[in-house]
Order: structure tokens, then C-alpha cells, then sequence
């Protein structure tokens, strides 16, 4: 765990949860797993609060607990899971396009809170869709529910593990922690639920839509309240699942840019025909790239997805990227150079990419202490005396990745702490503005005027609204500038999962 992804780990945390989720959390990703009265101690924070911080954080995933063998339960920090927070904004838009709003909102519901029943994100979601709807027309729980059930068909969404009936039992003392379980064949099962209703808007007033005051509605309520129908089985966002739909979609749009022409020239529909399909086939098989491989002629062959081979280009077309926006253009055609000779002397490097000696000393020694490249010694003697040395220069994917990544987390860390001062800086600002919106807002539900209205706007002066406004932009800059870095972080991953699995 370096320092930069503990610091991203912290301000994630703060961000999301607060000041004493976020030192829990960093402490045991410093230090471990550890007992609750080490952490307590260790922070000096109460138990109490200790204990609502480890709620929370198992609540999200962000912690583990594992009960050994003399009855101690320790908790155990998971820091690339935390670090998983910064995708939630893709993970949600995702769901938005494949499920529209509807799988939006549900995405969007299990991140934010962890875990929750189906019955209870289903309510939630057809309440927030009627917010938006116009007068009179309400959203049924019965389409939520069947946009919940496609996630789940198709693995976005699954149960969380749960406690077996048996230790619920009256056989004996009940463990220290519960020891969740959860087979692979109900991962996926949804639960049969008859729910019948329509969402809800909320409303100002004391009193619902069929004009009941709200106390008695509560008393009324709690005299007469139902079983939830699914109580105690939790679903949560498949993050898994949404990473193999990035990692594919990657791999999809890398093909369509090598070759746009097979990709226009596609029929509709993608009928196509015997003949034609060989062909494109043969087109990927054949391609350099090695993104589709062929295995045997019987029946035509089978073609399969090298999806190490895809990972590997990806990761390394953008280290060329990176090679080229950082020290030009020449030293990405060093740097492709040697990534296709696998192993060259500096004279072979001048020689091959037409560079005089003294710039490609130069750019080779920029890109070697910048860790994109390295040099490799073979002696001719034991002694390794310089003289008879051969120094290689070669690319080290795995390794230029690993260093690339650890500058793509410090970078991110950087956007985080940039948004969250320019925001603290513009606090009083801020502040003024949602007054002046709400009220607006307000006299806006109770049918005020036009110029009412236009003598509130004007309490925000020219140079304020100007101020607004640019603080926005940077804002939205920052954004989009963290999705961007975390689409490059999500690569290398990646390619350092796939190779470490390969090894």
C-alpha cells in the first residue's frame, strides 16, 4: 500500500462518510486487521463511536471482520475497494444507459447506502421517479421492480451474503460475529414479491394525499404494520460485473478505431452472411494487435478473445500517450522503438530512429529516470567492468505501469484536494446562493410574481454570479478531468491483474 493511494484512501473517505469514519478507516488500512478495543485505544476515539465507524464501513464493504480461533473478531480495512469509490459516478451512468433512469436511480440507491432489501430500493426509486414526473402521474413499483430483475439476470446487481438459518438456532452459544455464507446459485435469485403501489411525492403539508393528518397516519401505521416480504435478504452493486462491461466496452472501441472502415461497412443489424463474417474474421485474426486469436481448421476454426493481448495494448498504448504528451513526439518514437526491438544499445537506438546521438542520449535519460524505460547490463566478464558490458535499454510493461498508476492516484488526490479548496473558498458564496434559491423556490410554490421574483435574483450582485459561474467551470473541469484519470487507472489495473494471474 503506498502513500499515495493511502492518502486518496483518506480523502475518499472524508468525503464520503466524515472525519471519524475516515481515521478508522486510514488506521486500519495502516496498520491492519485489528481488535475493536486496539482501535479504540489506538485512535483514541470511543467505542462507541468506533463501533457506529465500523457499522458504517461494513455497511459499504470498506471493512471485513474474521473471528479466530480464541473468540477474537478483527476488522481488516479492504483499500482497493475504497479506492472503488471514485468510480461510482461511471458505475451509475452505465446503469443509465443500458437500464435508462429507472436502472439508474437503483445503481445509484445501492451505492449510497451498501446494502438494502429489493422491496425497499423498489419503493425508494418509484418515489424519486414520481418527483420528477409531471402532475397526476405516479410510477409503478411493479416496473421498478422488473428494471431490478434484469439487473440482477444480468449480474449488476446481487444478493449479499447472509447468516444460515443454523446459527439462529437455539444449539448452543452464539458466535462472537456472525459468519456470513452465500452460494454461487443464489447469487442472482430474486425473490418473489407481489408489490403492489405506485410512488410518492413528498409533501409539504401535515398531511398525505388523501388528506390524513400526518400523526394519525403514524399511529395508524405502526398499529398496522406489515412483515417487509423480503426482510433480511440485502442486495449491493456487482462492481465486478460492471468492471468486465468496461474492460469489454475498452476492448470494442480499441478494435473500431483500428479498423473504422470493417466497422462502417457493417450491415444493420449485423445480418451478416457466412462468406462476409469469414472475412472480417480473418481480418481480426490476422491483425497485429493479436486482439482475436484463431485455434484449429475443423469447422472453420475457433476464434476466441486473447483478452491478456487486448489488456496488454491497451495498457501500452497508453503509456505511449503518456510518453508522448509528457517528452513529444521523438521520444514516443524512441519509445516505440525499443517496445518493438525489445532490446537496444544506445548506438542502435540513434541509428534506427534517425535521431543524433546527443538528443537521443538526452531523451533515453529523460524517459529512464521518469521510469518508462530501463537499462539492462550484460556482462561479457564477471568482473562487470564497463568495457565489457553491453547496456540494453527495453521497456518493462508491467513495471512502467505499476509506476504509471501510482502517478495516476496522486494525481487524483491532487484533483480532490484542488475541488475541495476552491469550494472552501467560495464557502460564504456558496451559501448565499442556495439561500437566495431556495427562497425562490419557495415563492415560486406559492405563485409570486414575476418581478418578486427578479427583486430576489438581484440580492446575487454581477460580479457575484460572475464568480459562481467560474467557480463552476473549474468545478466541472476537476470533474471530469478525476473520470478521465480513473478510465487510465481502471486500464492499468487491468493489464496488473491479468499479468499477475498469467505468472
Amino acid at each position: 500500500m503506498t502513500q499515495a493511494e493511502i492518502k486518496l484512501c483518506s480523502l475518499l473517505l472524508q468525503e464520503h462518510f466524515g472525519e471519524i469514519v475516515e481515521k478508522i478507516g486510514v488506521h486500519l488500512i495502516r496498520t491492519g486487521s485489528q481488535p475493536l478495543r486496539v482501535i479504540a485505544h489506538d485512535t483514541g476515539t470511543s467505542l462507541d463511536q468506533v463501533k457506529k465507524a465500523l457499522c458504517v464501513l461494513i455497511q459499504h464493504n470498506l471493512v471485513i471482520y474474521q473471528v479466530h480461533k480464541r473468540g477474537v473478531v478483527e476488522y481488516e480495512a479492504q483499500c482497493s475497494r475504497v479506492l472503488r469509490m471514485l468510480r461510482y459516478p461511471r458505475y451509475i451512468y452505465t446503469a443509465k444507459t443500458l437500464y435508462s433512469d429507472t436502472g439508474e436511480l437503483i445503481v445509484e440507491e445501492l451505492l449510497l447506502n451498501g446494502k438494502m432489501t429489493m422491496s425497499a430500493v423498489v419503493k425508494k426509486v418509484a418515489d424519486r421517479l414520481t418527483e420528477t414526473m409531471e402532475d397526476g402521474k405516479t410510477m409503478d413499483y411493479a416496473e421498478v421492480s422488473n428494471t431490478f430483475m434484469r439487473l440482477a439476470d444480468t449480474h449488476f446487481v446481487q444478493r449479499c451474503p447472509w447468516v444460515p438459518a443454523t446459527e439462529n438456532s437455539d444449539l448452543g452459544p452464539l458466535p462472537p460475529a456472525p459468519i456470513l455464507v452465500i452460494s454461487e446459485k443464489d447469487m442472482y435469485l430474486v425473490p418473489k414479491l407481489s408489490l403492489i403501489g405506485k410512488g410518492k411525492r413528498r409533501r409539504s403539508s401535515d398531511e398525505d394525499a388523501t388528506g390524513e393528518p400526518k400523526a394519525k397516519r403514524s399511529k395508524h401505521s405502526t398499529d398496522n404494520k406489515e412483515p417487509i416480504p423480503d426482510d433480511g435478504i440485502y442486495w449491493q452493486a456487482n462492481l465486478d460485473r460492471f468492471h468486465q462491461h468496461f474492460r469489454d466496452q475498452a476492448i470494442v472501441s480499441a478494435v473500431a478505431n483500428r479498423m473504422d472502415q470493417i466497422f462502417r461497412s457493417l450491415p444493420v443489424g449485423y445480418n451478416i452472411s457466412k462468406q462476409v463474417l469469414d472475412q472480417y474474421l480473418t481480418l481480426l485474426a490476422d491483425d497485429p494487435l493479436e486482439f482475436v486469436g484463431k485455434s484449429g481448421d475443423s469447422g472453420g476454426g475457433m476464434y476466441v478473445i486473447n483478452l491478456h493481448k487486448a489488456l496488454g495494448s491497451l495498457a501500452t498504448a497508453t503509456l505511449e500517450s503518456v510518453v508522448q504528451e509528457r517528452f513529444g513526439s521523438r521520444c514516443a518514437r524512441i519509445f516505440r522503438l525499443v517496445l518493438q526491438k525489445k532490446h537496444l544499445e544506445q548506438k542502435q537506438v540513434e541509428d534506427f530512429a534517425m535521431i543524433p546521438a546527443k538528443e537521443a542520449k538526452d531523451m533515453l535519460y529523460k524517459m529512464l529516470s521518469g521510469n518508462f524505460i530501463s537499462l539492462q547490463e550484460i556482462p561479457k566478464t564477471p568482473d562487470h567492468a564497463p568495457s565489457r558490458t553491453f547496456y540494453l535499454y527495453t521497456v518493462n510493461i508491467l513495471s512502467a505501469a505499476r509506476m504509471l498508476l501510482h502517478r495516476c492516484y496522486k494525481s487524483i488526490a491532487n484533483l480532490i484536494e484542488r475541488r475541495q479548496f476552491e469550494t472552501k473558498e467560495n464557502k460564504r458564496l456558496l451559501e448565499k446562493s442556495q439561500r437566495v434559491e431556495a427562497i425562490i423556490a419557495s415563492m415560486q410554490a406559492t405563485g409570486a410574481e414575476e418581478a418578486q421574483l427578479q427583486e430576489i435574483e438581484e440580492m446575487i450582485t454581477a460580479p457575484e454570479r460572475q464568480q459562481l459561474e467560474t467557480l463552476k467551470r473549474n468545478v466541472n473541469k476537476l470533474d471530469a478531468s478525476e473520470i478521465q484519470v480513473d478510465e487510465t487507472i481502471f486500464l492499468l489495473e487491468s493489464y496488473i491483474e491479468s499479468t499477475m494471474k498469467r505468472q
